[in-house]
């Protein structure tokens, strides 16, 4: 109930994770279209980029302006703090605190005067500023680093590496929301150069106990997990995607123009193959480098339709096999027939 620093950056990491999310998934699906040639309407999402801008900024964001409390001459608390808030926030549509402009018109008393709320992606959090700036502050003093590093110990050297003479840094030490910040810029660099497959984990309810749905708190969970932009995106746009050259090699078999072999570009022996196997125009769409299957069915009935082949290619070749086999076997047979013969008309 009570959120302070350490669940500010928590929810920080999330909102970088959703923003990748939406990058991967809702505008790089819609993107794709467009570069295809795709006819396509466009489908508005939330992005979530303002609000991650509104953290991490590094002139106007949540995270610089603790920064500069944390590191600046002269008192500092966690009031300070909130004011320089209130100042460099105030327009922002998804800030809100007593003294900014956001909420001065809204007159919510549920909001106490020590603590400033963000409009994220999943809904409203309310943050107590009250420690703010002492979490913020490392400290870990260079002189303590320096005596654990000069321990006998290896495994407590090995833990302050900072505290090597050969290493020092005059330096003031990083903050940790600096360090935390500088952390997730490296995760999401490492996402982006990645294929990421994302798992939902959905709770049907808070109990932990089999066979209780919470419709509400499932319902809860989808819209902030950004579901439902996802499936609407989905729904609209096509199942299956997949470039003109595999696309005909795993089918062509289907079609006698393309079996075994097409003599041709492979988008025209797609469209030969579509065509021959009668699939409706509007079950499919022609980009510039791959084919567009819009209903899974349509994939489902492809699927099945190249097993039944499979079988009967199957059937032909054993049926060619055991064919060739046996006149193999008959025609030696025959020859030995007609040596024994001859040997024996002669001796007869």
């Amino acid at each position: 109930q009570d959120n302070s620093f350490e669940q500010f950056i928590i929810n920080y990491c999330n909102e970088k994770l959703q923003q990748i999310f939406i990058e991967l998934t809702l505008k790089e699906e819609q993107e794709e279209y467009i570069r295809e040639g795709i006819e396509w309407t466009h489908i508005e999402y939330f992005n979530n980029a303002i609000i991650c801008d509104l953290i991490e900024n590094n002139q106007t964001g949540i995270l610089a302006m603790l920064d500069e409390e944390c590191l600046r001459p002269g008192t500092v608390t966690d009031d300070t703090f909130l004011e320089k808030l209130n100042q460099v926030c105030a327009t922002h549509q998804h800030f809100e605190s007593r003294m900014s402009k956001c909420s001065r018109f809204l007159n919510d008393t549920s909001l106490p005067h020590s603590c400033f709320r963000i409009q994220h992606y999943a809904g409203k959090v309310m943050y107590q500023v009250e420690g703010f700036v002492d979490k913020n502050n490392d400290l870990l003093y260079r002189d303590l680093s320096q005596a654990m590093w000069k321990a006998s110990h290896s495994l407590i050297k090995a833990l302050f590496p900072e505290g090597n003479p050969a290493k020092i840094n005059l330096k003031r030490p990083p903050t940790a929301g600096s360090q935390f910040k500088a952390s997730v810029a490296t995760l999401m660099k490492n996402l982006q150069t990645k294929n990421p497959n994302y798992i939902r984990c959905i709770k049907p309810n808070d109990k932990k106990a089999a066979h209780i749905f919470n419709e509400a708190l499932v319902c809860h969970q989808i819209r902030y997990l950004g579901l439902l932009e996802n499936v609407r995106v989905r729904r609209a746009g096509y199942a299956f995607r997949q470039p003109y050259e595999p696309c005909l090699e795993r089918y062509k078999m289907l079609c006698k123009q393309t079996w075994p072999h097409w003599r041709g570009p492979a988008r025209a022996g797609v469209e030969v193959l579509f065509n021959e196997l009668g699939i409706p125009e509007e079950e499919f769409s022609f980009g510039r480098s791959k084919i567009f299957i819009r209903n899974p069915r349509t994939l489902f009935k492809l699927e099945d339709l190249r097993k039944q082949r499979l079988e009967d290619l199957a059937t032909l070749i054993a049926k060619i096999y055991r064919g060739w086999k046996c006149r193999t076997r008959f025609l030696l047979m025959k020859k030995c027939q007609i040596v024994i013969a001859s040997w024996y008309r002669r001796y007869a």
